[in-house]
């Protein structure tokens, strides 16, 4: 495996915007404090980032009331708002190189994803949504009585809108993208850990002609800037991303001012490989469906079921991509696998691992930090799996893949209900009628049947159970930024 090398240093992209977007404006936070944001690869400081706290959040609620209420963007042509939108989109795409590496170096993710999977992603997301801009109508309805009766759909208003740090760019795109086409105006709070490209954002945002206070971004911490932002009685509705206990507070403080509320949470996806399956594309895919990103996916497919008569065989070509896997600089083309995000989650992820150990799964690969500098965690993998250890029930948002083996199908759908989640489920197997039935009877938002992690703006993607609620993408997308006014006009 390879070491971290110093070419970061090298192919730092500048670092530009680190004030809070108030209004149209760049601004330091009203405390006058800032916060760091690390380059997990190094653990050195990238740059300092204004700390914003319950004060800026209500500026910016401010600014995008005032957007929303008197300012040009919800009563402008609709197609209007989509050319400005596919104009950002554009903008994007002339910088992707820049981004792809400013998202590396906050995040950690090697710059070969960020470059071919969440730049891409982003722009196709923003113009998806841009075609969406001038599609967005309402119905006659046939009444009793002489009268005309229709709806209008119309922007929700100003929407709180909160992002994780596993896609930092793709999760703007998918909160943008809805509200922006619907005609709502944003405060958005980046993940401290990666505000990088969110505020880079922001700014091609105002290069592009969004207008003044339609986009506001507050950087800071979940229990100030955040917390203030679900609270605050200017908010209309929040859309958050990140884990199901952050989740459960969300929905509690929204209760206070009946804001409409969306959650994409978490997830311990379970991934069932029957015997009859094409055994290369299956090993490929769950080993892509897990160790993607490093672990750090909702989605992952970190519950996988193989079936006894090819597991072992499933099990050593797992280990031996492992052995191959390239590890190292984010910034080097030819790495596979940056490191964890911070600290905090390289510490909680050994932590599962030292747990799986504890109650008798085989760790046959991996299992330990790599290098001496940066949070970066080996591809690990378990075996002699239970459906009842620590590493089978919760949500790690690592490198570590869990395998169960199973004999029939006779219990296999309960089992693989056996979760608090419900995000997302795959299925390999060569028997369409299995696959089909395996779709309809299992308790997950998204399903993929021999593939993994397979993404498009037009396909709703969102969980059941405890993984959330509401969908993200597609025609479902936008159906949250929207409230519906029905209008019944006399005839007589």
């Amino acid at each position: 495996m390879a070491t971290v090398t110093e070419s970061a240093v090298r192919k730092t992209p500048k670092i530009r915007e680190t004030q809070c977007l108030i209004g149209g404006k760049w601004v330091p936070a009203k405390s006058g404090k800032t916060f760091e944001t690390v380059n997990p690869a190094t653990e050195e400081v990238i740059a300092n980032v204004a700390e914003g706290d319950a004060a800026d959040v209500d500026a910016a609620a401010k600014a995008a009331r005032e957007a929303f209420d008197k300012g040009p963007w919800r009563k402008m042509d609709a197609r209007e708002r989509g050319r400005l939108m596919n104009r950002l989109a554009d903008l994007i795409e002339e910088d992707i190189e820049e981004l792809a590496a400013l998202e590396s170096l906050d995040n950690g993710k090697p710059i070969r994803d960020s470059r071919a999977a969440d730049l891409p992603l982003t722009i196709d997301c923003l113009r998806y949504y841009a075609g969406y801009a001038d599609k967005i109508h309402g119905q006659t309805i046939p009444v009793r009585g002489n009268y005309f009766t229709y709806t209008r759909k119309e922007p929700v208003g100003v929407v709180g809108q909160i992002i994780p740090w596993n896609f930092p760019m793709l999760m703007v795109a998918w909160k943008w993208g809805p509200a922006l086409a619907a005609g709502c105006t944003i405060v958005m709070k980046p993940a401290e850990q990666t505000p990088l490209t969110c505020l880079r954002m922001a700014k091609l945002a105002q290069e592009a002609g969004i207008p003044d206070g339609v986009i506001n971004v507050v950087p800071g911490y979940g229990p100030t800037a955040g917390a203030a932002l679900v609270k605050h009685p200017l908010i209309d509705k929040v859309a958050f991303t990140g884990s199901t206990e952050v989740g459960r507070i969300i929905m509690r403080d929204a209760a206070a001012t009946m804001k409409r509320v969306t959650l994409e949470l978490g997830g311990k996806s379970p991934n069932i490989v029957f015997d009859d399956c094409n055994l290369d594309a299956a090993v490929a895919g769950a080993h892509f469906g897990l160790y993607f990103n490093q672990g750090q996916c909702c989605c992952a497919g970190s519950r996988l079921y193989v079936h006894e008569k090819i597991h072992d065989k499933f099990v050593d070509k797992i280990m031996s991509m492992n052995k191959t896997r390239k590890l190292g600089d984010p910034l080097d083309p030819a790495t596979e696998q940056g490191p964890q995000v911070n600290k905090e989650q390289f510490d909680k992820i050994m932590g599962y691992i030292d747990t799986g150990k504890k109650q008798g799964a085989q760790c046959l690969s991996g299992g330990k930090r790599f290098g001496e500098k940066g949070f970066y965690v080996e591809p690990t993998l378990f075996t002699d799996v239970k459906d009842d250890m620590t590493i089978a029930q919760e949500e790690i948002f690592g490198p570590v893949m869990s395998v169960l083996k199973f004999k029939s199908e006779e219990d296999l759908i309960e089992r693989a209900n056996n979760t608090l989640y419900g995000l997302a489920a795959a299925v390999w197997t060569r028997d369409i009628a299995k696959a089909h039935k395996f779709a309809a009877e299992v308790r997950a938002g998204t399903v993929w049947v021999n593939c993994y992690d397979v993404f498009d703006a037009a396909a709703p993607f969102g969980g059941f159970k405890m993984s959330g609620m509401g969908r993200e993408l597609g025609e479902e997308g936008l159906r949250s930024y929207t409230e519906t006014k029905t209008v019944t006009v006399s005839l007589t």
